[in-house]
């Protein structure tokens, strides 16, 4: 039995379609460019990677796959930041039920997403009334694709865009909760749309 065929972040196909355009015509004239021109398209594919999740019935969950990094009292309200490598899903979800208010772009550098001036990264922020989640740009990571407009209503664990090769995803919670609340710790890897944040 063939092996299913994997369910890709939108635009994932697009990309990987050039490395293996470009190997059909070298397989007999390059075969190791073909090869690598293989293997490249295959690895555009495994970084756009779309795996279903099972969100749990309550609470807020992680809207990336990674490590978080951060978990800040800003005001009145916590900020919980996740750092997606290289090897993590970039498919970033919905972390709580709500309707999006507003889709934000806002430019900016391509630092490294673990360090402090990433702060300062392009990015972009889907204000759901009750929370914000925000995408953030990171050093190789510089396509972000929101897949969801204002006006929208989404699920918890709903697909709401993604990041190429990854980068980071900050949610700022509702006020309600402080850090107390919080269930996950710096350090910690968490699971898009599966991992409770806050329950």
């Amino acid at each position: 039995m063939l092996p299913a065929i994997p369910n890709v972040a939108p635009g994932g196909w697009r990309l990987a379609a050039v490395p293996f355009a470009v190997a059909v015509p070298t397989i007999l004239l390059a075969p190791p460019i073909a090869a690598a021109c293989v293997l490249a398209g295959l690895a555009i594919v495994w970084f756009h990677r779309d795996p279903a999740r099972s969100p749990p019935p309550s609470g807020y969950v992680a809207p990336a796959d990674g490590r978080v990094t951060q978990v800040q009292s800003e005001g009145n309200r916590v900020r919980v930041a996740t750092v997606m490598s290289i090897r993590n899903v970039h498919v970033n979800r919905a972390p709580a039920p709500g309707t999006v208010r507003s889709v934000t772009h806002t430019p900016g550098g391509h630092r490294p997403a673990f360090t402090k001036v990433s702060e300062r990264n392009e990015r972009v922020t889907f204000d759901c009334h009750d929370y914000e989640v925000t995408l953030i740009a990171g050093a190789f990571a510089r396509r972000i694709h929101p897949s969801v407009e204002p006006g929208a209503d989404v699920e918890r664990g709903e697909r709401i865009g993604h990041i190429s090769f990854g980068s980071r995803a900050d949610v700022l919670l509702p006020p309600e909760y402080d850090e107390l609340d919080v269930r996950v710790s710096e350090g910690q890897h968490v699971r898009a749309g599966e991992t409770v944040i806050v329950a």
